[in-house]
């Protein structure tokens, strides 16, 4: 198994840091010809303009999007999940359109209202798990075949899931605990199925 992570801008390193713990083969991601042979590919928080504007520079955009209308899994975290989506709220990045799902960009204000807080996501099991938010998005809707798969208490949607692409408002790279990639690898080699 091959898995990607774009480093064109934002939280790569941590990504890798994380794959690589999981002894997964792993390489950053910042020319189209690095995309060939991946098995997967996870798209950082970051900021998700400028990460835009390099996929576009680099001729990223439109490669990464074949690719995922053609099987690829993605997972995108944070400025991924604002990226994946097919619309955004309240921004003027053109999003790559591939999750059916709509993002509010700043949902949860600036860094300084940046939090910490446990979260159930039964896809990975009773034990809670520690999502860390930072400037982070949120899913204000779901239609088609995207399905909601952790809540905050207050109902706010903050991760989804739509077939092969999965996505989380918060950063899971940022902690020890190495569910939610374990989860995306599993999606990868096909172990977890989705109506999606």
């Amino acid at each position: 198994m091959r898995i990607g992570v774009l480093a064109a801008q934002g939280a790569f390193v941590e990504h890798i840091e994380i794959l690589r713990q999981l002894k997964v083969d792993t390489l950053p991601v910042r020319l189209p010809r690095e995309l060939a042979g991946l098995d997967g590919l996870i798209i950082p928080g970051g900021e998700s303009t400028s990460i835009s504007k390099l996929m576009l520079t680099y001729n990223l955009m439109d490669e990464v999007g074949n690719l995922a209308r053609s099987g690829l899994p993605v997972f995108g975290t944070c400025a991924g999940m604002i990226l994946l989506a097919s619309k955004i709220s309240d921004s003027d990045v053109a999003p790559l359109g591939l999750m059916d799902i709509v993002v509010d960009r700043n949902a949860f204000g600036r860094q300084r209202e940046s939090f910490e807080t446990l979260i159930s996501m039964p896809v990975l099991g009773e034990e809670p798990f520690p999502a860390v938010f930072i400037r982070a998005p949120a899913i204000k809707q779901v239609n088609g075949k995207a399905e909601i798969l952790a809540r905050l208490a207050d109902g706010t949607a903050v991760a989804a899931r739509q077939g092969q692409l999965l996505v989380s408002a918060f950063h899971p790279e940022l902690t020890s605990d190495l569910r939610f990639h374990k989860y995306f690898l599993d999606i990868v080699s096909g172990s977890h199925q989705s109506g999606g």
